[in-house]
């Protein structure tokens, strides 16, 4: 089975085509599931889960390019460029792009599952409605399902995982579909960042209080709530703090406390050290895991927002309230 992404409409025709529809194997479902690159896992994660992907757009001092999973620009050298002042903005796809994407995949035969960034971060899943909306009628026989991840990051790309585990277990696109709509606020998203320098420059906090945070060493504790908004929850004084606080939230909102046998993401921004060091902290404290926690590298697009200094921590969970 061949797996691979699209990005855009520069995209080569053998890309755009894909494997035929009976190439994918006997056993197979008859539907893709995809999600978009801000799912922030890596390309082998991907290919390994049959997990379809397009991409978002970022430029760097003005200059366009293609999240494309650090591919064409690695990440550690996008990061210094912030650092050292480069100037970065993000784009979500349109309603043509993505009907340049699903539409070999509907001439194949096959239906669509897509997971799309938190509607309370982007607007992105309006550009995947339109183009659904559009293919529709063209391919009525056709499923187009799109999902509001209300998740960003690996939580989404732990949402995508435990989709693949449904498919390969043999549930079909509407049992898949409902269960995404029934549980996609059991995805917990806790996270700090150790460098108050680009929320200072996105508007997120003011530069009083990140000139305080940074001289007090202040870690805000933010989490994604069930509008799927990045909220501040707590000040954490230093790295170590605001940690020991990622780790109680996990304790209290875990499915089954400390006795959680899901899967736990953690994703980073240039900070490799600390999430390797919350991780250990994770696998002391929760023993039945499902096998180690994994870690993965923030994108670009959730990247030009955070800065580097970010760690995130994913688990399933009670139900996100308000």
């Amino acid at each position: 089975v061949h797996r691979y992404a699209y990005c855009g409409a520069a995209a080569p025709a053998e890309i755009l085509s894909g494997p035929p529809a009976g190439e994918r194997g006997i056993d197979m479902a008859n539907y893709i599931l995809s999600c978009c690159s801000t799912a922030d896992l890596t390309p082998e994660h991907f290919a390994a889960r049959d997990i379809q992907y397009t991409f978002f757009h970022y430029s760097l001092d003005g200059v366009q390019h293609t999240d494309d999973l650090g591919k064409s620009m690695p990440l550690d050298k996008f990061y210094a460029a912030m650092v050292n002042g480069a100037e970065t903005k993000t784009s979500q796809l349109n309603a043509d792009e993505f009907i340049a994407y699903f539409t070999p995949f509907l001439e194949q035969g096959l239906d669509i599952l897509h997971l799309t960034l938190s509607s309370g971060i982007s607007g992105v899943v309006n550009s995947a409605n339109l183009a659904r909306d559009e293919l529709a009628e063209k391919y009525p026989d056709r499923k187009i399902y799109i999902v509001d991840s209300l998740s960003a990051s690996s939580g989404t790309g732990l949402f995508m995982d435990k989709l693949a585990d449904l498919r390969d277990e043999g549930k079909s696109i509407d049992e898949v579909y409902q269960w995404a709509m029934d549980n996609r606020l059991k995805v917990h998203h806790w996270f700090f960042s150790s460098d108050l320098t680009f929320f200072v420059k996105g508007g997120r906090i003011t530069k009083a209080a990140g000139w305080f945070g940074t001289a007090l060493k202040i870690c805000p504790l933010l989490n994604v709530d069930n509008q799927g908004r990045l909220i501040p929850r707590k000040k954490c004084r230093g790295k170590k703090r605001a940690m020991e606080e990622c780790l109680k939230m996990m304790v209290e909102h875990a499915d089954a406390g400390l006795d959680y046998s899901g899967k736990c993401y953690i994703s980073h921004s240039a900070c490799p050290e600390d999430a390797k060091a919350l991780a250990d902290m994770v696998e002391a404290r929760f023993p039945h895991l499902n096998g180690r926690v994994e870690i993965n590298p923030i994108g670009t697009t959730i990247g030009c927002h955070t800065g580097p200094g970010t760690v995130a921590l994913f688990f399933w969970g009670d139900e996100r309230k308000d």
